[in-house]
C-alpha cells in the first residue's frame, strides 16, 4: 500500500492521498442565550454555602428540595416574581445562618424551615432488631429508609445528615430544633458580588435599601461593564446612580424580581415598555401625569395604572445625564440590550473562534470580518438593529503583530412608544 494520511505540510516521500479532514471553522449564528439573572437572597432553607444554579423548570419541579417550600407557598413569592420571565437563575443566600438538628440527624441547610424537620423510628415490621427511619418536612414524608441496621446505615436524603454516632430507639417524631437565618449586612453583600463574577448573566439584581449596599452594586457594575468588558444591567430600587448600567425601580422594592426577570427575558428586539405586570403584587401607582414626567427625566422606571392592570411606563435606566459619548438614545434599555449582546457576542466569537487559533494575517481579518457581517445581518434580520451596510465595519492589524482592531457602526432598532397623529378634516 502507498502511502497514506493525514499532513501538516507538503513533505511526504511516498506516493499516495493524504487526506485531512477537518470541520470548516465558523461563528455561531445565534445570538447568545438572555433570560439569566443573578440574586442575592434572604431565604429560610436552601445552599448557603455559595452561588447555585436554578432553572425555570427546576424551580417548577422541585420547589420542596431547592427551597423547602411548596410553589405556591407564600414564602416563594419573590422567586415565583423572579421566574415568570427568567429562564435561569444565579442565586446566593445572603443569611445563611445555624442548621437545625436533634440526636439523629442535622438540616442539610440553615435556617428556620429546618426546624419543621422531624425523624420517626419505629422497627421494622418483618425484622424487629432492624429500623425504620422516616424523615418529615412539616406533615410531608420526605424520606424513608427501611430495614436500617444502625444509625451508620443511614444514607443522607435532601433534607438531613444523619449522625453516625446516634443510637436509634423508637420514637414517633423528634423534631429538629435551633435552626435560624442569619442578619444581612454589606459583608454578606460583597461576598456574594465576589461570588458570582465569574458567571455569565444578563441582569444583575439586589432588592436592598441600604444606600452603601446600593453604592456597592452600582460600582461593581460599572467596573465590570468598564474595566473588564462583561455587558449586564443591574436592577435596584431607588439607586439615583445615573448610569446606563443600572435600572433604578421607582414604585417598590417589592418588584426588583420581577423587574430583573423581565429585563433579563427581554429579547434584543423587544422592550417593556407598556408590558403588563403578571405579578402578585399590589402596585402603589397614585402618580399625576406630571409626576409621571418627573420620573421619566429623573431616570426611574415606573409602573402606571392602566384600567384594571399595571404597565411600565418606559423601558429606561437610571441615566439622566448625556454627553456627545451617551446621548438620550442610551437612556432607553433596548438600546443597552443590543449594545450588549453585540459586546458580549463579539467577545464569545473572537475567544472561541480566533484567540490564540487564527493566524492575524490579512485572511485572519477577513474571516473576523465575514463572521462580524454575518451576525449583524442576523441582528437586522430580527429588527434589532437597522440601515446595516457591510461597510460599516472595518477590521484592521493593530500596532502590535498580535493586536487586531474592529470599528463598526450600529444602529440600534427600538419599539415605537410614541403616536403623533394629525387628522385633517375637510
Amino acid at each position: 500500500m502507498l502511502g497514506g494520511g493525514t499532513f501538516t505540510s507538503q513533505n511526504k516521500k511516498i506516493p499516495g492521498a493524504y487526506i485531512n479532514f477537518v470541520s470548516a471553522a465558523r461563528a455561531d449564528s445565534a445570538l447568545s442565550e438572555r433570560g439569566i439573572v443573578a440574586i442575592g437572597m434572604s431565604l429560610n432553607w436552601g445552599n448557603d454555602t455559595g452561588v447555585f444554579l436554578v432553572t425555570k423548570d427546576d424551580f417548577i419541579k422541585k420547589t420542596v428540595q431547592i427551597f423547602g417550600y411548596d410553589y405556591s407557598s407564600d414564602e416563594l413569592k419573590q422567586l415565583r416574581e423572579l421566574f415568570k420571565h427568567a429562564t435561569k437563575a444565579y442565586l446566593y443566600r445572603l443569611n445563611a445562618g445555624v442548621k437545625a438538628s436533634n440526636d439523629f440527624a442535622t438540616a442539610k441547610y440553615s435556617g428556620t424551615r429546618g426546624n419543621d424537620l422531624k425523624i420517626v423510628i419505629s422497627e421494622n415490621a418483618d425484622d424487629s432488631s432492624k429500623w425504620d427511619v422516616s424523615t418529615y418536612l412539616g406533615t410531608a414524608l420526605v424520606d424513608e429508609q427501611t430495614k436500617v441496621v444502625d444509625a451508620t446505615a443511614l444514607k443522607e436524603n435532601d433534607f438531613v445528615t444523619f449522625k453516625t454516632d446516634a443510637t436509634l430507639t423508637a420514637t414517633v417524631g423528634t423534631v429538629l430544633a435551633g435552626g435560624t437565618n442569619g442578619t444581612v449586612t454589606g459583608t454578606q453583600h460583597q461576598a456574594f458580588l465576589s461570588a458570582v463574577e465569574s458567571s455569565s448573566f444578563n441582569i444583575l439584581a439586589s432588592d436592598t435599601s441600604d444606600a452603601p449596599t446600593k453604592a456597592l452594586y452600582a460600582a461593581f457594575t460599572k467596573r465590570m461593564r468598564e474595566e473588564l468588558g462583561v455587558k449586564f444591567q443591574t436592577v435596584l430600587f431607588g439607586s439615583a446612580s445615573d448610569y446606563e448600567g443600572v435600572i433604578n425601580v421607582k414604585n417598590s422594592v417589592e418588584l426588583i424580581p420581577w423587574v430583573a426577570g423581565a429585563e433579563a427575558g427581554c429579547e434584543v428586539n423587544k422592550s417593556l415598555t407598556n408590558m403588563i405586570y403578571d405579578g402578585e403584587y399590589e402596585i402603589t401607582t397614585s402618580y399625576t401625569q406630571s409626576q409621571l414626567e418627573d420620573a421619566i427625566a429623573a431616570g426611574e422606571l415606573t409602573f402606571h395604572k392602566v384600567g384594571d392592570g399595571y404597565r411600565v411606563l418606559v423601558d429606561i435606566n437610571s441615566l439622566i445625564t448625556t454627553s456627545s459619548e451617551k446621548g438620550v438614545e442610551f437612556k432607553n434599555n433596548q438600546t443597552i440590550r443590543v449594545l450588549d449582546q453585540i459586546g458580549n457576542d463579539t467577545a464569545a466569537l473572537f475567544n472561541e473562534k480566533y484567540n490564540g487559533k487564527i493566524p492575524n494575517d490579512a485572511s485572519g481579518r477577513i474571516s473576523l470580518w465575514n463572521d462580524l457581517v454575518s451576525y449583524y445581518k442576523e441582528l437586522e434580520g430580527l429588527r434589532a438593529i437597522e440601515n446595516f451596510d457591510a461597510a460599516d465595519i472595518e477590521v484592521l492589524k493593530g500596532t502590535g503583530k498580535t493586536d487586531v482592531v474592529a470599528n463598526s457602526y450600529v444602529t440600534p432598532t427600538n419599539c415605537m412608544d410614541k403616536l403623533y397623529m394629525t387628522i385633517i378634516v375637510q
